[in-house]
């Protein structure tokens, strides 16, 4: 079979990056355990095995990375059983140490292990795209800062706000999965060695009934994986509700992604703010003028499928019986992979279009004048109220029907908004048409935006920045 007659997931394909398809790749997978396999060699023999000598180990180490992999599918097609035939493998690349690899462990001792590190590994890339992410949202809202811009609530006509203020409440949402990574890059734990239901007795045979050595082993382990713990307890397998967490840690990234991406596709939709469009890019294929938002579509249409992608591991880790079952593996295999691969793919589109938003401040000004007059009503109540001493409710009550009125005018009539060419001319009113006019600038209805992206900016972002610095200045790179 060639690449063009069978199945290519797009996931490889399309959207993820080639460094988080190397993290789930064999290749990876499989030099994995064997690192866990020398780990294991060496703990075993510094607790005094005496069978596992220097050179064994140092065997293990020469073939650590070039996976015989002609050997282990040939053997898996006689044993049905992955994990035996890389021992297999490993040695008759490793005759002197192959009576000793895999000693007292069970099958979820690499298999287990190499998924909590990978997963470890996942994380630590998807947390340097968010920061990287959230650095580009940071220098896009401190340039837009003082844009002010319509404001929308229910999708309906609000209060202004800035286009800098907007992109601080996405950001904060990305801090807030920061967080979350951060958490379970800090807790993530190794399985160990635990034996076949969790008990270890295979290590306390081995170690002929010495419970120090046995409590010890993990540890070790552990540290030579650059790991602080292993987990304390746990059957055949570590609890999948490990997987639930970080499935959902991705499903959370997922939702803030797909929440900005809809933002900024009914901001394109308005022509305010436009994702980057390359100068050969083709909109639509019958429609030659069209510029569709189609990477933020596209944050959307992976951003959805991760959310669905977090129900796999915690169906899975609701039906696991007793000390383990095997009803996992098949499904992990898929659902682990695919949610780093797709977020992946998410954050690459959400950096590609952070690094290169277009903004058109005359459309903004043109929606703000539509809808201003009805933005300066509480303003021009409060002044007839202070210097004349008008009635509140019933001056909010002619304001109403006023507007009402305008209202019409602009959408059934189709005319320019009117109502403070109403309020003038109305009596219970003091005030001219330049007065009300006066009132018109936008930059007094956004109150305090500017100053809150800037003391956002500037109290919690730009330290988290800071901290991080050696990982900022990613660049995006999509396939399509």
């Amino acid at each position: 079979m060639t690449n063009t007659d069978r199945y290519i997931s797009p996931l490889s394909e399309r959207y993820a990056s080639k460094e988080m398809q190397f993290i789930f790749s064999e290749d990876h997978k499989f030099r994995t355990w064997r690192r866990l396999w020398i780990a294991l060699a060496q703990t075993e023999k510094e607790l005094g095995i005496d069978r596992i000598t220097d050179d064994m180990i140092a065997e293990m180490k020469a073939h650590q990375d070039d996976i015989n992999y002609d050997v282990a599918r040939a053997r898996e097609k006689v044993v049905r059983h992955d994990v035996m035939s890389h021992v297999y493998a490993y040695g008759v690349q490793c005759p002197k140490a192959k009576g000793i690899i895999h000693l007292g462990a069970t099958s979820c001792y690499v298999g287990d292990n190499t998924d909590i590190i990978l997963m470890k590994e996942a994380l630590t890339l998807v947390r340097r795209k968010l920061i990287n992410v959230i650095a580009a949202l940071a220098k896009f809202a401190r340039e837009q800062k003082d844009q002010p811009t319509l404001a929308f609530t229910h999708y309906q006509p609000a209060q202004p706000t800035t286009v800098g203020k907007r992109a601080t409440l996405w950001i904060n949402e990305f801090m807030l999965d920061l967080e979350e990574v951060e958490h379970e890059l800090k807790n993530l734990k190794l399985l160990g060695s635990k034996g076949t239901t969790g008990t270890q007795a295979s290590f306390l045979e081995l170690f002929q009934g010495d419970l120090e050595k046995v409590d010890a082993l993990d540890p070790m382990i552990a540290k030579k994986m650059g790991f602080e713990a292993c987990v304390p307890v746990s059957g055949q397998t570590y609890s999948r509700k490990v997987d639930t967490q970080v499935a959902n840690v991705l499903a959370g990234i997922a939702a803030s992604a797909m929440k900005m991406a809809t933002d900024i596709r009914l901001l394109q939709h308005m022509k305010e703010v436009e994702e980057p469009f390359e100068k050969t890019q083709i909109g639509s294929s019958a429609m030659a003028y069209k510029r569709n938002p189609m990477r933020s579509e596209r944050i959307c249409s992976l951003s959805r499928y991760v959310m669905v992608d977090a129900l796999n591991p915690a169906i899975t880790s609701g039906v696991q019986w007793f000390e383990r079952t095997l009803d996992d593996s098949a499904n992990k295999r898929l659902s682990i992979p695919e949610g780093f691969l797709a977020i992946d793919g998410v954050l690459d589109l959400c950096l590609n279009v952070t690094d290169g938003m277009k903004v058109y401040p005359k459309m903004i000004e043109r929606h703000l004048k539509d809808e201003l007059p009805f933005m300066a009503t509480e303003n021009i109540m409060m002044d007839e109220v202070e210097k004349y001493g008008g009635n509140r409710q019933e001056l909010h009550e002619r304001i109403r029907e006023l507007s009402m009125q305008a209202g019409r005018r602009v959408k059934e009539d189709g005319l320019d908004n009117n109502l403070l060419e109403l309020i003038a001319n109305d009596p219970m009113f003091h005030v001219t048409l330049e007065e009300l006019q006066s009132k018109l600038d936008p930059k007094l209805y956004v109150g305090c935006a500017p100053h809150q992206v800037e003391k956002y900016l500037d109290t919690v972002i730009q330290p988290m920045l800071d901290a991080n610095r050696d990982l900022l200045g990613e660049v995006a790179e999509i396939n399509v």
